[in-house]
């Protein structure tokens, strides 16, 4: 979660595993760089995810997924993904988690679409692979294929694949499930401003916390805080008095803290934990073992309302910017403090603007900059 963060601040996309252009290992992929904006101005690039670091998929099915792909190009799609790879590779389990951890997006196929086609689809081509390593040819299938002028021998394969997709929060579970992280989303994706009005501090903030440091600058919060994010790894078991309590994992964009619920929290506030809700903790901080966990106090589960974050473009020809400019447009974006990240098109060039210029744009910041800039400035 802590590098993840720090590849969003800094631009470079994490990409879901791909079964086009993922290796076994985590990679950089300079080809993704148009429209990924790094520091500088300079192409970011891409970071795709290692298929051995999908749960249930082995770096040996890994090796030949690969090996295949760099014999005879890309996969076009799930039905020639399953009539090339090596039979060890259609293991149902092992695609199951593919398909949910999303390394089948690029070719345009519906996670859940094809979650709900994958067995069959599966069985037919297995069945078909047998019969033609055997030299039987259906006379049905092998006529279809002669009439769309094919002679693969596995047009029954090709059942339908429904464009039906998960919802976000189902899509992200499965997702978090087979990747042990959130990729392509976050459940807390423009959020993080409306969740920041209810807490102290972030989990990263947080985990920086130093309480001889506080005690000594007059800070007497006693060792609580009230922080947020997501539940993950949600845990109910049972004391040796037979009490029930939880352990969970909260989790924000940026880092993550385990976090303890003793029975009597438990008894007031058990029925609002569940794997990947929102919450908001009132917690104890526990420094036992050297290791920053928090105990719960209190927790609620709020309605978050979308900021409307996104990136705020600011559009510029060649030219165009001074030293009185350039300080002006400094000044202005430090009085709107926000959540939004800055980026600057200055010709062809991106600039990413450090996240200390981050705004809120939502507060008449557009208006002042078209004052500002004139009218050859385009925001969007």
């Amino acid at each position: 979660a802590i590098y993840l963060g720090e590849c969003r601040t800094l631009g470079i996309e994490v990409q879901v595993p791909d079964v086009n252009r993922s290796l076994a290992e985590f990679a950089p992929d300079f080809t993704a760089g148009e429209g990924a904006i790094g520091t500088g101005g300079d192409s970011a690039g891409a970071i795709t995810f290692g298929l051995a670091a999908v749960r249930n998929v082995g770096e040996a099915l890994v090796a030949l997924i690969v090996a295949e792909r760099e014999a005879a190009g890309p996969f076009i799609d799930f039905y020639d993904f399953c009539q090339r790879v090596d039979p060890q590779v259609l293991n149902k389990r092992t695609l199951e988690s593919l398909i949910k951890a999303g390394a089948f997006d690029s070719m345009g196929h519906a996670r859940q679409g094809l979650f709900l086609a994958y067995e069959e689809i599966i069985d037919r081509t297995l069945e078909r692979r047998r019969e033609h390593d055997a030299g039987v040819m259906s006379l049905f299938a092998t006529l279809e294929e002669q009439t769309e002028g094919q002679t693969t021998g596995f047009a029954d394969t090709r059942l339908p694949i429904t464009d039906a997709e998960f919802d976000k929060a189902l899509r992200l579970a499965f997702e978090k499930e087979m990747l042990g992280l959130y990729i392509s989303d976050h459940p807390l994706m423009g959020l993080e401003g409306s969740l920041s009005r209810l807490t102290d501090c972030t989990l990263a903030e947080l985990r920086d916390y130093d309480p001889e440091a506080m005690a000594a600058s007059g800070y007497d919060g006693g060792g609580i805080k009230i922080v947020g994010g997501v539940i993950t790894e949600l845990q109910r078991r049972y004391t040796k008095k037979g009490d029930l309590m939880a352990t969970f994992v909260l989790e924000d964009l940026n880092a993550s803290i385990e976090t303890f619920v003793f029975p009597k929290t438990m008894a007031d506030y058990g029925a609002l934990l569940d794997d990947d809700a929102i919450v908001v903790v009132k917690a104890r901080l526990d420094m036992r073992d050297e290791r920053l966990k928090l105990v719960c106090m209190e927790v609620s589960r709020p309605e978050l309302q979308s900021d409307g974050l996104r990136d705020l473009h600011i559009s510029l020809p060649l030219g165009t910017l001074t030293d009185r400019s350039v300080h002006d447009l400094k000044r202005l974006l430090s009085e709107h403090p926000g959540h939004s990240p800055v980026l600057v098109h200055i010709g062809d060039k991106v600039f990413r603007l450090q996240s200390e210029f981050n705004v809120d744009s939502s507060r008449g910041l557009v208006g002042e900059l078209r004052v500002l800039l004139g009218p050859n400035a385009i925001l969007s």
